[in-house]
């Protein structure tokens, strides 16, 4: 392989893409447009839940339960109910997802200390928010009732018994509990794998369709030399991209970026050649660019959102799934990249999945080599 010819093919691709600004557009306005997108839409936190409530008692002390609800981050009020067909047509509205129900006799029961029930009403059409609106809500009622029943043994003369066991919940990495800071960095596996993909998708089938390749195959080019040259302009473009999103993710959406940088860029670089290779070997074997683009959006896109553990937890997937998502190299990355951002840690700990990622990018590039022939059937 000389590096003469591999650098003419590459000033080649460069000059391709500086012509065509679609390509530079995908290459680069996409994947921001794209992290901004998910960034801001997708979220997994459950705030600011819509509650009606209505309130059959009136006394001090159901307004006050209802407040407890209300004054908390989890509930917001929307509006009071006089009757379960409002609650119903609030609900079949999507102007509430829950309902408290609070009984007639709620405030004299709770001054005689009976125990008394109240009724929550939940959405269930999302199965997922309504679960953890129920959580909210038993969390709510469970300090009501401790403070009442502290309050009526004050009022008795008595000494408030101490609590046998007290939980100070420590939430290491991410302290806010915000879904954004390990959604972020998954979005950018995602999407440097599709992008990556995508646009060397359509370079070699570019050759074939456009009656180049003929050319190419007459010239002493090896095929070495074309695949790495066609590589090189969209591996800096890739490694533009890696860097725009850390800065955007550092910078626009306050993710932490506790570990070494060296390390985040050297794992970027070895994921984007794999991903690069991959949809090379796909414009080698295929020679079309529709059938190479969509089968690079295919074969990219959808494991890497569903299967790498970015949306779905993957020990809760079945077990044929489970062996499936270690054939996606999306998993590791994603796996490298929240270590990195969040716990600071570096090899010693994600050296297993360094390494495979390194033998991802190494079988990729091998196999696009190797795919390629110079040969016009």
């Amino acid at each position: 392989m000389r590096l003469r010819r591999t650098w003419a093919v590459a000033r080649k691709e460069v000059l391709h893409v500086l012509r065509d600004p679609r390509s530079l557009g995908m290459g680069v306005a996409l994947p921001v447009f794209l992290l901004c997108l998910f960034g801001w839409a997708l979220t997994l936190d459950v705030d600011r839940v819509p509650l009606i409530v209505w309130d059959q008692s009136g006394t001090p002390a159901s307004r006050d339960l209802g407040a407890a609800f209300t004054g908390s981050r989890y509930f917001s009020l929307a509006g009071s109910a006089v009757s379960y067909a409002q609650i119903d047509e609030a609900i079949d509205r999507r102007e509430a997802l829950a309902a408290l129900v609070i009984p007639p006799e709620f405030g004299r029961a709770l001054s005689a200390g009976r125990p008394v029930r109240v009724q929550l009403i939940l959405d269930g059409s999302d199965a997922n928010t309504a679960q953890i609106a129920a959580n909210y809500a038993e969390a709510v009622v469970r300090d009501f009732s401790q403070d009442a029943v502290l309050e009526r043994v004050r009022r008795s003369g008595r000494r408030a018994p101490e609590a046998p066991l007290e939980v100070r919940a420590r939430v290491w990495f991410n302290e806010d509990l915000a879904s954004r800071n390990f959604i972020v960095p998954g979005l950018i596996a995602v999407i440097m794998m599709v992008i990556a993909a995508l646009l060397t998708s359509l370079t070699v089938a570019r050759e074939w369709e456009r009656g180049n390749m003929e050319q190419l195959i007459s010239t002493p080019l090896k095929g070495s030399e074309l695949v790495l040259g066609k590589l090189a302009p969209y591996f800096a473009i890739g490694m533009l991209d890696m860097t725009i999103a850390a800065l955007m993710g550092v910078f626009l959406f306050d993710v932490p970026l506790r570990g070494s940088l060296v390390l985040l860029f050297g794992m970027a670089a070895v994921f984007l050649l794999g991903a690069l290779s991959l949809g090379m070997l796909f414009s080698i074997v295929t020679r079309s660019q529709l059938m190479a683009s969509q089968l690079a959006m295919i074969m990219t896109f959808l494991p890497a959102f569903l299967l790498s553990g970015l949306m779905y937890a993957i020990a809760n997937m079945p077990a044929p799934l489970r062996l499936v998502t270690y054939l996606i190299p999306a998993r590791y990355f994603i796996f490298l990249l929240k270590g990195i951002y969040l716990k600071g840690v570096g090899l010693e700990v994600l050296w297993l999945e360094a390494l495979l990622l390194l033998a991802f990018g190494a079988l990729m590039v091998t196999l696009a080599i190797r795919k390629f022939r110079k040969k016009l059937a």
